[in-house]
């Protein structure tokens, strides 16, 4: 008998429930970790309202103590499961983690009114929390590898819209002038940026009939610029779908693989094939159910 068909112990059990998703257990434990997630941001944003924290301070308090021990719990038991608890503990959602539940524990021994702008701080850092729900975002791991792989064409696209920008900015300052607030090359190359991203936070507007020509043409400009970057993304995206994950196939095997959110208890790498028994990156057996 495999390995992997061996009898669990209480640890990878609890690991299957944890990293997993794919098992009952694992959907379930997901659901509600992504409930209290969600409260707890809630609760970190109807404290910043005065008066509702001045009304509800005791129970917005209480509430949060309850989910910074489920926090703590739920942390504790991502280390006791993984066979290299420090890569868990030093890596990205290991340190979100970490920052999600510590500041309530910290707010304890800042106390006085010394200590309430650095309070406040510790507070704000809760939120930190919403980046834990990443690692239950279906397929995240596609975008966040198209992004990667289109980080060259996105940087030469910048680097060209840097240089529009400069240019437009400095026409802007030729055309306009001083005395309709493009007092420098700077500012107006500012006002140029805030335009082609269609922010227009409206300080600096043109005042002549060229300047607000010119204008026209950036802020249409700006429709534009905004769709080539989601276009080399969603291409890259596309890509990443048809053959997603860690495995890569010739351009002549344009097939789907299916792959799972199993994860390795030894590396944490996750994205394997539905039935592998080993981990692609270090060769762990996988907890296969």
């Amino acid at each position: 008998m495999s390995q992997s068909k061996q009898k669990k112990n209480w640890k990878e059990q609890l690991h299957d429930i944890i990293y997993e998703a794919e098992t009952p257990a694992g959907k379930l434990f997901d659901i509600l970790l992504l409930i209290v997630i969600i409260t707890s941001i809630i609760l970190v944003m109807l404290e910043s309202v005065k008066s509702i924290d001045s009304k509800y301070h005791d129970v917005l308090n209480a509430a949060e103590w309850v989910i910074t021990i489920l926090f703590t719990i739920e942390y504790i038991a991502r280390i006791i499961t993984v066979k290299k608890p420090l890569k868990y503990i030093c890596s990205f959602y290991g340190i979100i983690d970490l920052l999600s539940t510590a500041p309530k524990y910290l707010s304890i021994i800042f106390t006085g009114t010394h200590a309430l702008v650095a309070l406040r701080a510790l507070r704000l850092l809760r939120i930190f929390r919403i980046l834990k729900l990443g690692r239950y975002l279906g397929a995240s791991h596609n975008l966040v590898s198209a992004l990667k792989a289109s980080r060259a064409k996105i940087s030469v696209f910048l680097f060209a819209v840097i240089i529009l920008a400069v240019i437009l900015g400095t026409i802007m300052y030729l055309v306009e002038g001083e005395e309709n607030g493009f007092t420098n090359i700077p500012k107006s190359v500012y006002w140029c940026i805030v335009t082609l991203t269609t922010v227009g936070f409206g300080d600096i507007a043109p005042q002549t009939p060229l300047g607000q020509f010119i204008a026209s043409l950036v802020m249409i400009l700006g429709y534009g610029i905004i769709a080539v970057p989601t276009g080399i993304v969603s291409a890259e995206y596309s890509n990443r779908t048809k053959t997603p994950g860690p495995i890569a196939l010739p351009a002549d095997q344009n097939k789907t693989i299916h792959l799972n959110s199993q994860s390795c208890s030894n590396c944490l790498k996750h994205d394997h094939r539905d039935g592998a028994e080993y981990c692609y990156n270090c060769g762990e057996p996988l907890h296969n159910t």
